[in-house]
């Protein structure tokens, strides 16, 4: 053998260990908790509502997790006895029979004391499988480097992957059990139970249309719709700071923040300022004229309120992001990295139309609407949150004498539409009947149309025009325009009619 040979062996031999390194596992790990939950069931219980089938290496020990589980679920006794009749009877572990194999992972059982330290232990190497799967796709993908995938497409497509696996623990879509659909509907039931107001989702603050809509529902994606001028970003402004103001976190079993009431509301503003929203909420909250607080035009009892109300906004769980032109992935990694940083319980968008989409759609506007309504609804799904998003109508509402919008008056209408679970509607009769004032006061008509602006003075109405699951109608609601601030009406008997 000459040098270079003998230079180039050892490196050869260290490449082919390298090349046939196994994929962490730790089978005896495994072997011991499933010995422990055999011997005594209350050993599921501990790892169950973090560790499932898939997390286990051995396909062997997966099934007998998944039937043990199953077992003890009805009620049942998982032994090696029960278990074996659901296991291919001339299964082989070696030399031992599955009925053998079974025997002796109880007669080796460990205390059951440790059951969720190797669960804990299982866990994280299924954790560290599933980084190593996602670093695999992203170097082979960087190698063959395909046209239609260019580098900021695989950035966000790994951000993706990464969240969804801190998320959840594993990375793959696939199917759910019926069981795991009806254990997450009746737990979002318990928890209505428990909120304030006894709503399945987050309240928005304002009563009578939590009446109608139960709360915001997670991952339901809801287009607020109207014309310029009717309100909608400052209706959107209220309840996303409603939302904040009540947040009242709850710790989880593993340390991790939940919300009890309210929620953490990421806002993206793409007209606005984050200042001008913030004036706006100042104005809000308290009830000084926002025209008044920008010009300066204030009395020193004023600016103490201001100051007041500022100290307590900055405690206010409310992140606003003012990038204007945002493309709907640039949003969705955005998104992934606050819910990761600071948790993440409820979206705002103002507005659809002023949103990118991909180079892709070109010049179709149509179709390029059509790809951000279906990512905003992905990504709703993704995080597991309610997407609040605002769209412009046409301006077919203002050549018809009824002004109150339709569905079809939605701009690029088809996916907007089709996508969303809600479609809700600012109306304010106010802003048509007081552009009608006759000029003369004397004209006989100026009595009548007094009395039509004193009917409809100070109000507004959110049409629900679709919902998934719930009625449609109308929420007759009081609006303060100085204030930009949307409540409650006094009267109870206004609130809401249905169609």
């Amino acid at each position: 053998m000459n040098d270079a040979a003998r230079k180039l062996a050892p490196l050869a031999k260290d490449q082919a260990e390298q090349h046939y390194r196994e994929a962490p596992n730790n089978l005896e790990a495994e072997q011991a908790l499933l010995g422990a939950i055999l011997v005594n069931n209350d050993a599921f219980y501990r790892v169950s509502d973090f560790l499932k089938p898939v997390h286990l290496y051995e396909p062997l020990h997966r099934r007998i997790f998944e039937i043990a589980g199953e077992i003890i679920r009805m009620g049942k006794t998982a032994n090696p006895v029960t278990v074996k009749t659901f296991l291919k009877a001339d299964e082989k572990v070696g030399d031992l029979t599955v009925a053998q194999y079974l025997a002796r992972l109880a007669a080796e059982a460990v205390s059951i004391i440790n059951a969720e330290d190797y669960g804990r232990a299982i866990y994280d190497l299924a954790l560290r499988r599933s980084l190593i799967t996602i670093g695999e796709d992203m170097v082979n993908i960087a190698y063959d480097a395909p046209l239609d995938m260019p580098p900021q497409s695989q950035i966000e497509d790994a951000e993706r992957r990464l969240f969804e696996l801190a998320e959840t623990g594993r990375y793959d879509g696939g199917f759910q059990s019926f069981n795991d659909a009806v254990a997450l509907a009746i737990d979002m039931a318990g928890q209505a139970f428990e909120r304030d107001g006894h709503l399945s989702g987050i309240s928005t603050g304002i009563h009578s249309l939590d009446g109608k809509m139960g709360g915001l529902q997670r991952s339901d994606l809801i287009i607020l719709a109207g014309r310029p001028g009717m309100g909608k970003t400052s209706l959107a402004t209220n309840i996303a700071y409603n939302i904040a103001a009540a947040y009242e976190p709850e710790v989880q079993p593993d340390g991790s923040f939940k919300a009890k009431n309210g929620g953490v509301v990421g806002f993206y503003s793409l007209e606005m300022s984050s200042e001008q929203l913030a004036t706006r909420i100042i104005s809000e909250q308290t009830e000084v004229s926002s025209s008044k607080i920008r010009r300066g035009d204030i009395s020193e009892a004023d600016f103490e309120k201001l100051v007041a109300c500022s100290q307590m906004m900055q405690k206010v769980p409310l992140y606003i992001d003012q990038t204007g032109g945002i493309s709907i992935a640039q949003l969705a990694a955005r998104a992934r990295r606050l819910k990761r940083q600071r948790g993440l319980d409820v979206l705002v968008v103002d507005y659809i139309q002023l949103m990118t989409g991909s180079k892709k759609s070109g010049e179709n506007r149509v179709q390029e609407i059509t790809e951000i309504t279906t990512g905003l609804k992905a990504l709703g799904k993704e995080l597991n949150v309610p997407i609040i998003a605002l769209s412009q109508l046409s301006r077919a509402v203002e050549s018809r004498e009824d002004k109150r919008p339709q569905l079809s008056d939605l701009r690029e209408s088809g996916s907007i539409e089709q996508d969303a679970d809600v479609v809700l509607f600012v109306f304010r009769e106010e802003y048509y009947v007081k552009n009608m004032e006759p000029r003369d006061e004397f004209d006989p008509k100026y009595e009548e149309w007094k009395m039509r602006m004193e009917k409809v003075k100070g109000t507004a109405d959110v049409i629900i025009a679709k919902q998934r699951h719930g009625p449609t109608g109308t929420v007759k609601l009081a609006f303060q325009s100085e204030f930009t601030r949307f409540s409650d009406l006094a009267d109870p008997s206004f609130t809401q009619y249905e169609h």
